[in-house]
């Protein structure tokens, strides 16, 4: 019975749940539940998913390989190159680094040194799916350390190609590296009998397949897809495009996550992105969770057992060697104390990635099994860490050393209307905001959780507090009491909504007034009631469509009222559709008979006003 599939997956389901949710109930990350969940069900406890975790890791993975294709499908080639400086610089210091101070502390300990270097490459890597996942969780994407952590990772998965490919070459046995079958009679990929240039060649084209597919078979493929109106089959032909740019890339020795990423880059620019990651979505979340779960069962505790001291020795340098690194490299590049240690914090582990760099030298007979088991064990044991010592920062570290939440200013009432005004967010959209009701003698008390951002307002001479706004005592310590407007312009959907409902049922007098990224996070304000909601798209895409009817000979006046008589049909629109349940058949049937008023309300109203 134990044994069963069906018994297995309730018990993971299970743990999942229980666990994810005392976590969250703690107040910590749902990473950490997941890991400890992982632990409770793995062959050293309760024995529900096999041997050392194997059995769900490689279907786990999936969770990695989504995770990162939506993360291409979110950056535009064009933004991708904008950020080059910082992903050659950042990533390059800190992978070049962090292996040379890695490959002389694993001599040291007196490993060979073909063997330190391969371990000091895994060592170098960070998790992606952790640290992202937790960004993302805690809303930190858009801060410093948010998009410093992006692109430091984005230069270790890109740079991890590289260090397969090396492997081979570092190889104590010269036959078996020439030989297309590993040492257990398997073969490796598609790349190990053919000369080094060949293999590049072939990694060259393979990633010209990607692109050359993306347009001119991805995209018409999707199109028909679309056109036959059954939902299922766009989430299949998701996943067959994920899944088949992941195999062509593990088939050539490549990266696969690395793969759907790029797929995910040549696609942002398509019609289908946000349908696609709307999609996704719900199955990344839940196999990142099977990941992790897979991370916590694999923490071989016998290994462990056997060698405490070496393990816990090993742990400790691995930790200190990266977190110095990353540190530094923060210094470098000016990132404030409090930014720089979430930043070092958070990548201070080693990756997922690691697992296959150190099996590939393993197939490769650079490792030993010994070897092998010590390092896969350090891997999962610092993941598992990683949430714990960002706990640790968070609630014991930051709040003495980092930026203070707020700081003492004198009283000026020269300029200032009547009516305090809270403004949560001062990115690009609470940027304009804020500059625009400076300029008319309105201050506003702003709120935000980049510490470079707050040091640099304060002297601009901003009333600025510092953290998370979805804590109540923060909102209260910036004066919602008294306060009579509350701007929400974050780009956090769910941080934006726990604010709102919390507000709204503290301080029901605070009129809200909140920014919404896309029509399906309105539908969620519409039904806690706000009335307020500006959508970051609407009015910006407006503006473009009135461009380009002027360009075609409509008169720029005329579109005026056009554009106030649009936003006005599709606010009433969006409020009679709030109450559907989002892309089911009745909400898609509705959603057309609306689409079909408002282009003939709008016809009827041009000719109206401007008859032929």
């Amino acid at each position: 019975m134990t044994g069963s599939l069906l018994f297995e997956a309730i018990m993971l389901l299970a743990a999942a749940v229980i666990c994810v949710s005392i976590a969250k109930r703690l107040g910590l990350s749902s990473v950490l539940g997941y890991l400890f969940a992982g632990i409770l069900i793995g062959p050293y406890l309760l024995g529900v998913i096999g041997e050392e975790g194997q059995d769900i890791m490689h279907f786990a993975e999936f969770g990695v390989v989504i995770m990162l294709f939506l993360i291409g499908l979110e950056i535009e080639p064009k933004n991708f190159w904008n950020m080059r400086k910082t992903i050659l610089g950042m990533g390059g210091i800190q992978v070049a680094a962090t292996m040379l101070l890695s490959y002389v502390c694993f001599t040291s300990f007196g490993y060979d040194s073909i063997v330190a270097l391969v371990i000091s490459m895994a060592v170098a890597l960070s998790s992606t799916a952790i640290v992202l996942q937790t960004i993302k969780e805690k809303g930190l994407m858009a801060t410093t350390s948010g998009t410093s952590a992006f692109s430091i990772l984005l230069f270790q998965d890109i740079i991890v190609i590289f260090m397969i490919g090396a492997i081979p070459l570092l190889s104590a046995s010269a036959s078996e590296n020439v030989s297309s079958h590993n040492n257990h009679g398997e073969q490796v990929n598609l790349l190990d009998s053919l000369p080094i240039g060949l293999q590049t060649l072939a990694i060259i084209l393979s990633v010209a397949l990607i692109i050359v597919a993306g347009r001119y078979l991805i995209v018409p493929m999707l199109r028909k897809v679309v056109k036959s109106g059954v939902r299922e089959l766009l989430i299949a032909a998701a996943f067959l495009i994920v899944f088949g740019i992941s195999f062509l890339m593990e088939y050539v020795g490549l990266s696969p996550a690395l793969g759907a990423f790029l797929g995910g880059v040549v696609l942002s620019n398509s019609e289908f992105k946000h349908e696609l990651e709307s999609t996704l979505e719900p199955f990344k979340n839940l196999m990142l969770g099977l990941f992790f779960l897979a991370v916590g069962a694999s923490i071989n505790f016998i290994v462990i057992a056997n060698s405490p001291l070496t393990i816990g020795g090993i742990l400790i340098a691995v930790i200190a060697i990266k977190a110095f690194v990353l540190f530094i490299t923060g210094l470098i590049f000016k990132l404030k104390i409090d930014q720089n240690l979430i930043l070092t914090f958070s990548l201070s582990q080693v990756g997922e990635f690691a697992f296959v760099v150190l099996s590939f030298a393993f197939q490769s007979n650079i490792l030993e099994q010994e070897q092998l088991d010590i390092m896969l064990v350090i891997t999962a044991l610092t993941m598992a860490i990683t949430p714990i010592i960002g706990m640790i920062n968070e609630r014991l570290i930051l709040p003495r050393i980092g930026t203070k939440e707020s700081v003492e200013r004198p009283m000026d009432t020269d300029h200032k209307k009547d009516g305090k005004i809270i403004l949560v967010g001062f990115g690009s959209f609470g940027n304009t905001v804020g500059r625009f009701l400076r300029s008319h003698d309105v201050e506003a008390t702003i709120l935000d959780h980049d510490s470079n951002r707050v040091d640099f307002l304060r002297k601009m001479g901003f009333e600025v507090y510092y953290g998370d706004a979805t804590r109540l005592d923060l909102l209260e310590s910036a004066g919602i009491a008294n306060a009579k407007i509350l701007i929400c312009a974050i780009d956090n959907p769910d941080a934006a909504y726990q604010i709102t409902k919390r507000v709204k049922e503290k301080y029901p007098h605070v009129e809200l007034m909140i920014r919404a990224r896309n029509r399906y996070d309105a539908y969620e304000l519409v039904n806690l009631g706000i009335d307020n909601i500006y959508r970051e798209t609407l009015e910006t895409s407006l503006t473009m469509a009135t461009d380009v009817l002027t360009k075609v000979g409509f008169k720029k006046e005329a579109l005026k009222k056009q554009v106030e008589n649009f936003i006005k049909y599709d606010e009433e629109s969006l409020r009679r559709l709030a109450s559907e349940p989002n892309r089911d058949a009745n909400y898609i049937f509705k959603a057309k008979q609306e689409l079909e008023q408002q282009e003939k309300l709008l016809n009827e109203d041009f000719k109206r006003d401007h008859p032929q």
